[in-house]
């Protein structure tokens, strides 16, 4: 449990607790600091623990599923998520309630009847991602928003920290070149990675940038060649609308990739799920097909 996540309460979390232990043994574990939730997912996977849950955001969740897979090869203990962020874009793709009780009763019914799916995930570098990745402008709203911990997390401090970013890179516009398997490589300014559709949400809305991408295909890619104006509206137009088929000159998409590159001729921010990584020059994405258990 992340006792700093938007949407949780100590009443709540204790309500949440009981429930799940009238069904199963349970240790419960509060995170106090970055990587915590890694440290106690891998040591549960060592200590043959069945299910780790995570309570709390997509951050929280990122570091839960990093630990499980952290051993190669994997040992295969399974994931729960009961949703406590202000996101939670990885739990709504999986049709998990945002209600945190709604999800735990969700979750203790999927423990009952032992129902449970595969998901792929998508693997930067080193690091396991969920639903996003990205580098560049993505990557610097990411680390505007980290420098405002203070601030409650919301659409609107996204959209300012979007503005602000565009306007004003913090790290310049490098140019990015992407290199695709048999392609020719393309040079661009932004690249999103996506391991989902959709790529993220806006308060309630979707936010479509691979419409063909999904948890049983390969990784989505859409990166701009240029952040004019007119291609942003463009594109930011067709993200929030119901289809989400996303077109354009500027535009470089792939919607189901096994593996690609992407190297930068000077360094530009990282992110994976929300949090951001550091800066790189270069970072290798692939696929991994059903690589997570998840019960929900």
């Amino acid at each position: 449990m992340n006792p700093q996540a938007t949407s949780t309460t100590p009443g709540g979390r204790d309500v949440l607790a009981h429930a799940l232990a009238s069904q199963v043994k349970l240790e419960v574990v509060e995170t106090g600091y970055r990587g915590h939730a890694l440290a106690v997912a891998k040591a549960s996977v060592r200590d043959g623990i069945d299910l780790v849950v995570a309570h709390g955001g997509d951050g929280t969740v990122n570091e839960v599923v990093n630990g499980l897979l952290a051993d190669s090869p994997p040992v295969g203990s399974m994931l729960g998520v009961v949703p406590g962020g202000s996101a939670n874009v990885f739990a709504r793709a999986l049709d998990i309630p945002r209600d945190p009780v709604e999800a735990t009763h969700q979750l203790l019914n999927a423990i009952e009847t032992g129902r449970s799916r595969r998901v792929g995930l998508g693997r930067a570098d080193r690091h396991w991602f969920t639903f996003n990745a990205g580098l560049g402008w993505d990557a610097d709203v990411v680390a505007g928003v980290a420098k405002r911990r203070g601030k409650q997390t919301s659409p609107s401090l996204y959209l300012r920290a979007a503005v602000a970013c565009h306007v004003r890179p913090p790290l310049g516009r490098p140019t990015m070149t992407v290199r695709l398997p048999g392609e020719d490589p393309v040079e661009v300014r932004t690249a999103f990675v996506s391991n989902t559709d959709p790529w993220s949400y806006l308060g309630a809305r979707p936010v479509h940038l691979n419409n063909g991408c999904s948890f049983d295909a390969g990784l989505g890619l859409f990166a701009l060649k240029g952040l004019g104006l007119p291609t942003v509206f463009r594109h930011v137009r067709q993200a929030l609308t119901t289809s989400g088929n996303q077109r354009g000159r500027r535009l470089l998409r792939h919607d189901d990739v096994a593996t690609f590159c992407i190297e930068a001729s000077e360094p530009v921010n990282f992110q994976v799920d929300g949090d951001l990584v550091g800066q790189r020059t270069r970072v290798e994405f692939t696929s991994a097909p059903g690589a997570l258990s998840v019960m929900c």
